[in-house]
């Protein structure tokens, strides 16, 4: 019991620890497109550049004219981070890709929140308007491909996946369902 224990909280450390590095990869990069104000004329490859704008808003600007609505969304985004940590401790507490990626998306939230917080707005600079999303930061890009990949590992990744993708996942379901089902017919 003391080996699972200790690696558990070595799991939560590494986990903490790339949270923080992402956190601070965003917070960095937000300060430099704001010191230098980046505004690139042509777009790299045709579908991203860096254009800085602070974004009083929450995506695509939305509420930015509406103080209210914003101080509203801003504490529905810090009790989401709130989930997002318990969820972590409780409910995927044994899926370790699972808290992964839940570790990459509160990364995300928190260097979202802190600007929110702190400034008043976010700071946006990678322009992908071609692609049809408009001005975000690397926050958006740890928030949206974090829970891309949640809901991947949910469905698909190990024997707890609700579609596991290997026969191995499948029959270390199967066996682990029979013992429950054998265990509940002698309680």
């Amino acid at each position: 019991m003391k080996h699972k224990t200790y690696r558990n909280i070595m799991f939560s450390l590494g986990a903490a620890l790339i949270m923080c590095v992402l956190l601070a990869l965003d917070l960095v990069t937000k300060a430099w497109s704001e010191a230098v104000n980046i505004h690139q004329s042509e777009y790299f490859l045709g579908i991203v550049r860096l254009w800085y704008t602070p974004n009083p808003g929450i995506a695509f600007g939305i509420f930015g004219d509406n103080p209210m609505a914003m101080e509203i969304m801003s504490y529905v985004t810090v009790v989401l981070a709130v989930l997002i940590a318990v969820m972590f401790f409780t409910l995927f507490r044994k899926n370790a890709p699972v808290r992964i990626c839940l570790a990459v998306v509160e990364a995300g939230a928190l260097g979202n929140i802190i600007d929110r917080f702190c400034l008043g707005y976010v700071r946006d600079f990678v322009d992908v308007d071609p692609l049809g999303f408009g001005i975000c930061n690397i926050a958006d890009f740890f928030i949206t491909g974090g829970i891309v990949a949640v809901l991947v590992c949910i469905l698909f990744i190990g024997k707890d996946a609700v579609f596991p993708l290997t026969k191995k996942w499948r029959e270390e379901a199967k066996r682990e369902d029979e013992e429950r089902d054998r265990r509940g017919r002698h309680a």
